[in-house]
């Protein structure tokens, strides 16, 4: 929108007080809407920004055009702790699209309030205890402060109470108490002023503690009592009482405690109630051998430091028949294989049970009450001896069984005498079955059919084998035989849990057809096999695979539309597709589209043509070095109508062009530099055996090539002698004439030399220089304009040679050789310079002229 003067009365500056409520108004402003406007405003005025950042303020309408600023009440404003100054940001847009932005600055006035308490006293009333006979002095100090940090006055109230308070806010007593003449509690109002008047009060409530000095008596006479065995806790067994002379008919406030150490009794510290804290048994160690326990029972006036009496009580635990017969363990597994003999003991439970009551009237006991589900199947011989025998067969395979692997039987072992005590028994019956049937597979043999781009991991076909053994047997699958292949050790894989065959590595159609394995279905003892054939349908899965994938070329910026760039072609291979199936085109890089490959489709080879001319100088071009990035689909041959379902692979060759400017042609050229990375070997102390076993290995293998030279060589002598035909007939060489063109560094800029003032010529790729004769004119030589008529002649000649190969391939191999070994040729991974190349031209044109001949250039 554009910006106009919409806020009437802003800028300004307002003031407002500290602590006002939310709703105040702060200050009041009208907005002006221009004629055209008519609509009135579209963005009520807001506050976009404040400096600092604060929430404390709103905008509200007053109706109309007028509006005012208001506070917001969160946060509230403190002179004190907040800023004093706000700069409010307000913005406003009418219909029209105008918009304002005005700063309203709100001064934070100061206002004098109230003192305040800190510490205990600003959040409770303070307690204070005061023990009676504390000499007069410093009991408690109020910490109070004023907002303004005026300096304050201390008052206490009522006046006539026993205590004064100073300026630092020091609360002191001015007299010694005494609890039985003295009241116990004081309620002082603490009151604070400021230099205004403004006051705060807090009331602190004192209490007198008393203190005795007479030592307390028990009162209870009794000290000897008795209680049976096997009291629940907090059975009460004696309530001690006491009393202290110091309380004076009130009752006492003492502390009782037991000092001998004993577990298994407690006291209550403040009623004196002696209690049973834990279990007792008679029949178990030390109660067994020593049945009375002995107790120092201390009564004290005070916690820590008060005055005590003790007495010494004796409690005798006495006897009962509490203890059950119990049975180690209480629960008991027992095995026994299907088809079992009747008559046969499978448990005897006498020898596992036994009662600990110390009486011997107490501890009699039989077993009563077999039960459960499955028990005709077995029985006790008799109460008194507990023997469990069988009584029926169990055969897991008949009909009539109720298939039911592991029978839970109940046995009452009980007390006999009163009150007749009992325990349950648990046994546990496991009924082992014998495995009688061999794993037995749905299908002898199964057939999947999987595409060959199935991925990795996917389930293909599933195996089932059932076993006629009950209950029925956890079968393992396993493959045993002919999952592999040449490459991979294991191609298939099965669960052992679920027969799921599934595939580890990737199928390929070109390399097998089908793969026959053989699998297992084993129950732990019996096992049987079945025979799995998995036959790999061929689907499009093979990318165009291109040579070469990657190539720099080189061209003349003038070069004429239609030539093959270089003579350059690429040639494609498709493991599962036609050779007419591919298809080229530049994917990328290829801007105003100068480059196109002929033919663009229905060939293995197409070559890469110049499709229309560089311009530089109307700016129409601007890139020298073309990057392409070459797609090849196999997809020619497939229909439009097929190509929505068809798997089309795509192979990609990346080509790289330098157009090689004129030397007319104005280039922008930046200084060149070079980076010269130093690396530099250093001798380590510490590895000093380096060298050691470096030279020593080589020494060993220059040994070991010598040694097997002289045996080869010993070997053709023994068996290859030498043949001389006299009546063989020469035959004529053949002279290979080789063309070479030379390649000039193309020196495409001059400068002047700063320092001589000649003139030298450069390169603005490579930074090579050279001084410029005075009577030479700048003519860089393009090795590339040469190229397509080098290209073509290569051509002609590589089919004359092709078919002269074809004839004596033996004889022009060794002729090739013969020719063109006194050249320094360059060793394999390395190219010829081309200073290299004019060297033996030259050397190749003197021996020519020494020799009376000339080669064909």
């Amino acid at each position: 929108g554009r910006r106009t003067q919409l806020l009437k009365g802003l800028p300004a500056t307002s003031t407002v007080e500290e602590n006002s409520a939310a709703g105040v108004s702060v200050y009041n402003f009208t907005v002006t809407v221009f004629p055209l406007a008519s609509e009135g405003v579209a963005i009520l005025p807001t506050i976009v920004n404040s400096n600092p950042l604060t929430e404390a303020f709103d905008i509200e309408s007053k109706g109309g055009l007028e509006f005012r600023v208001i506070t917001t009440g969160n946060p509230v404003l403190d002179y004190e702790t907040m800023p004093k100054s706000f700069d409010l940001q307000i913005f406003v847009e009418d219909t029209a699209g105008r918009t304002d932005l005005s700063i309203l600055t709100i001064q934070v006035k100061d206002k004098n309030e109230h003192p305040v308490f800190r510490g205990n006293m600003a959040i409770q009333t303070v307690t204070i205890y005061v023990l009676e006979g504390t000499p007069p002095g410093r009991i408690y100090r109020v910490d109070a402060a004023d907002p303004e940090n005026a300096k304050l006055k201390y008052s206490l109230h009522p006046a006539t109470v026993p205590f004064s308070i100073r300026e630092s806010g020091d609360i002191f007593s001015t007299k010694e108490f005494d609890y039985e003449k003295d009241p116990h509690c004081y309620f002082l109002n603490v009151t604070v002023t400021d230099p205004d008047g403004l006051n705060s009060t807090k009331t602190v409530n004192i209490n007198i503690i008393n203190t005795n000095d007479e030592r307390p008596y028990f009162t209870t006479k009794q000290r000897i009592y008795r209680i049976p065995e096997e009291q629940s806790p907090g059975t009460i067994v004696a309530n001690i009482t006491a009393e202290d002379p110091d309380d004076e008919g009130s009752p006492s406030r003492l502390f009782y405690s037991i000092q001998s150490p004993d577990r298994h009794f407690s006291i209550n510290p403040g009623t004196g109630v002696l209690q049973v804290t834990r279990r007792m048994d008679r029949d178990a160690l030390p109660l067994r051998l020593h049945p009375n326990i002995s107790l120092t029972v201390r009564v004290e006036d005070g916690p820590s430091s008060g005055r005590d009496t003790e007495m010494v009580i004796t409690i005798i635990v006495e006897d009962v028949n509490d203890n059950p017969p119990e049975c180690k363990p209480s629960a008991f597994r027992r095995e026994a294989n299907e088809n079992t003999t009747p008559g046969t003991v499978l448990l005897d439970l006498r020898n596992y049970c036994e009662d600990i009551d110390v009486d011997p009237s107490n501890n009699q006991f039989n077993f009563t009450g077999l039960s459960g589900f499955g028990s005709n199947n077995f029985a006790l011989e008799s109460t008194v001896s507990g023997r469990l025998v069988m009584t029926g067969t169990i055969d897991f395979e008949n009909p009539a069984n109720p298939g039911v692997e592991v029978y839970t039987l109940t046995v009452r072992v009980q007390d006999i005498a009163h009150p007749n005590y009992s325990n349950i028994i648990y046994i546990y019956i496991r009924i082992k079955p014998v495995n009688e049937f061999f794993p037995v597979f749905r299908n002898l043999s199964y057939v999947f059919s999987v595409s060959e781009i199935t991925k990795v991991g996917s389930s293909i076909g599933r195996v089932h084998a059932t076993d006629k053994d009950w209950p029925p047997s956890v079968i393992t699958y396993s493959i045993i035989a002919g999952a592999g292949t040449r490459d991979y050790t294991n191609i298939f894989w099965i669960s052992p849990t679920k027969g799921d065959v599934r595939i580890l590595a990737r199928l390929d159609y070109e390399t097998t057809q089908k793969h026959i394995f053989t699998v297992q279905a084993s129950d732990q003892e019996k096992s049987t096999t079945a025979s799995v054939t998995v036959n790999v349908l061929e689907v499009n899965d093979e990318e165009p695979v291109c040579s070469p994938n990657f190539f720099s070329l080189q061209i003349p910026v003038n070069l004429a539309v239609g030539t093959n760039i270089n003579g350059f072609r690429i040639e494609c291979q498709d493991r599962d597709s036609d050779p007419r199936s591919f298809r080229y085109f530049i994917n990328e890089g290829n801007e105003n589209n100068h480059f196109i490959f002929s033919p663009s489709a229905g060939s293995n080879t197409s070559r890469l043509i110049l499709a229309s001319r560089f311009d530089y100088e109307s700016g129409l071009d601007t890139k020298w070095i073309y990057n392409l990035h070459v797609h090849i689909t196999d997809d020619n041959l497939v229909s439009a109508r097929d190509k929505t379902t068809y798997l089309i692979k795509t192979g990609t060759v990346t080509l790289s062009i330098r157009v090689i400017p004129n030397p007319t042609t104005a280039t922008t050229t930046t200084p060149g530099f070079t980076v010269v990375t130093r690396k530099e070997n250093l001798y380590s102390g510490s590895a000093w055996y380096v060298p050691f076993v470096i030279t020593l290995g080589g020494l060993l293998l220059l040994g070991l090539l010598g040694y097997l030279g002289l045996l080869l060589l010993t070997w053709l002598r023994t068996h290859c002698p030498p043949r001389i035909n006299a009546t063989e007939k020469k035959k004529p060489k053949k002279e290979v004439v080789v063309t070479m063109t030379k390649l000039n560094t193309v020196f495409d800029g001059e400068a002047r030399d700063p320092v001589t003032g000649r003139i030298y010529e450069f390169n603005t790729r490579s930074g090579a220089r050279r001084w410029k004769k005075s009577n030479e004119p700048l003519q860089p030589i393009l090795a590339m304009q040469a190229m397509p008529s080098a290209t073509e002649n290569s051509g002609q000649g590589m089919d004359r040679a092709e078919a002269s190969s074809k004839k004596e391939p033996s004889e022009k191999r060794k002729e090739l050789t013969a020719a063109t070994k006194p050249a320094a040729k360059p060793s394999a991974g390395q190219s010829e310079s081309p200073g290299q190349a004019g060297l033996r031209l030259q050397k190749k044109k003197e021996e020519s002229e020494d020799g009376g001949l000339s080669s064909p250039a």
